[in-house]
């Protein structure tokens, strides 16, 4: 299955978030060679996307987390345990792995 992490130009998050996406497919046993790194730099992109905000973790060109909200060239919030933060957390982010394997 092919893993895209987007982004948009200087986020802060972009290393930390591929770090992470990295981490969490080879915990679930997945193969991290078909993740690449895409960077969304108009809003006619972020439109043609679906890009809700950077970083996103998308599998098989679907959104691991779907949001609502129109799609924007902006920073991305989760919700974790914690409050907002800049990156989901490990648990969330296998959780949604999970359950797109479990939809295919």
């Amino acid at each position: 299955m092919p893993y895209e992490l987007r982004t948009i130009p200087e986020c802060p998050n972009s290393g930390p978030a591929l770090e992470l996406f990295r981490e969490v497919l080879a915990a679930e046993g997945q193969d991290t060679e078909p993740l690449t790194v895409r960077e969304v730099v108009s809003e006619t992109e972020a439109q043609d996307l679906r890009f809700h905000g950077s970083p996103s973790f998308v599998a098989d060109g679907r959104d691991l987390f779907p949001a609502e909200s129109a799609p924007a060239l902006s920073c991305r919030l989760y919700n974790t345990g914690h409050g907002l933060a800049g990156l989901p957390s490990a648990e969330s982010l296998r959780t949604a792995i999970r359950s797109r394997h479990s939809q295919l």
